[in-house]
């Protein structure tokens, strides 16, 4: 891992400077490309400098450790290296995320579908939790959300909630939190305290960019408007906002009523439909390839999961890499940066590998 870190690190000093180049600035696409390029190595440079930093205070703790036999300093400098290891297995791992190579569509925007499965109420209550754990990840990563679609549940959660997320590295982190999410606790409705199994789905579409050509022909879609439902003010049941947009080849049908103006939810609807058009495409010209979407989210059944919240244990579990995090609570304010890295270097070695 080593080498390669001081490969890339010479790579960048390269890169500082051939941004520095007059030349190079004046080539707007070679120039956004390599200022691309920079911003990813500089991650792995700040990653393994902080990584040396604390391998060489751990050094430091160990050699003061052998000359302590006893006594508060003793358990503090325990504390302390139980403490920089911790950091250190963090730090390699998020080396080891980082040295799996750019793929082209790391950047892309996602359209992320949260839908409730089995469980009912509970289910959608977990929906909302999750809306909130992925919004707080956004936050962590400067990432933009923008909502497309909310079904409000009777107890405050979601029978489904669609979100656009935009920014770096987007795709590269929420890719493999498509999939069934398996929660286990005590539901605030369970008067008897019994724990209760529920399940959700989550899917992901890559949103167009500028390159590609949108596939919606408008005299192939039959657009409808009504009037909103569920919370949303005053203008709720007041005008027709809402729009339902079919498309009629595919038979793929999209709702947007979240924006007052019904401009603005054709808009969005518009957008979430390509996204579904593009995928499908892709899913027929792959199959050989890649899972369809209807593998990807499965049927929303407790028996099929990829990730399973278990709150009385605080446990939250990864069934495809065998990874279990003790840190639930942190998980579901958004921490997700540990599981989302060792999913793109697992990935990533299972291709390597096949």
């Amino acid at each position: 891992m080593q080498a390669k870190v001081e490969k890339l690190l010479f790579r960048l000093s390269e890169l500082e400077r051939q941004l520095s180049d007059p030349l190079t600035v004046s080539n707007l696409p070679l120039y956004k490309a390599l200022t691309r390029e920079h911003a990813y190595l500089n991650q792995i440079k700040e990653t393994s400098v902080h990584l040396q930093r604390i391998e060489k205070e751990l050094l430091q703790n160990q050699t003061l450790l052998l000359s302590e036999k006893e006594g508060e300093l003793l358990a503090l400098v325990k504390s302390e290296i139980a403490s920089l290891e911790k950091e250190k297995l963090f730090l390699l791992k998020k080396l080891e995320s980082l040295l799996v190579p750019p793929d082209p569509r790391d950047d892309r925007g996602v359209l992320l579908e949260i839908r409730a499965g089995t469980g009912g109420e509970e289910a959608a209550l977990f929906v909302a939790d999750c809306v909130r754990m992925y919004r707080g990840f956004a936050d962590r990563k400067g990432w933009k959300i923008e909502i497309l679609s909310a079904s409000a549940s009777d107890l405050g959660g979601y029978k489904e909630y669609i979100m656009g997320i935009s920014g770096t590295g987007v795709f590269r982190f929420l890719q493999y939190e498509a999939g069934t999410h398996r929660v286990q606790r005590v539901p605030t409705t369970e008067a008897s305290g019994r724990l209760h199994t529920s399940a959700i789905t989550v899917a992901l579409l890559l949103e167009p960019d500028e390159s590609e050509q949108s596939p919606i022909d408008e005299r192939d879609l039959t657009i409808e408007t009504f009037r909103a439902s569920g919370a949303g003010g005053q203008h709720v049941n007041t005008t027709d906002s809402a729009v339902r947009i079919i498309h009629n080849p595919s038979g793929l049908v999209v709702t947007c009523q979240d924006e007052r103006s019904q401009h603005k939810n054709k808009a969005k609807a518009i957008r979430l439909l390509a996204a579904r058009l593009i995928q499908q495409k892709e899913e027929e010209q792959h199959k050989a390839m890649s899972a369809l979407r209807s593998e990807q989210i499965g049927s929303g059944d407790r028996s099929e999961r990829i990730r399973t919240y278990n709150f009385p244990q605080n446990r939250v579990t990864d069934h495809r890499i065998d990874l279990t995090l003790y840190r639930l609570d942190q998980v579901m304010q958004g921490d997700l940066e540990e599981l989302a890295s060792a999913l793109v270097s697992f990935y990533y070695q299972k291709k390597l590998s096949s």
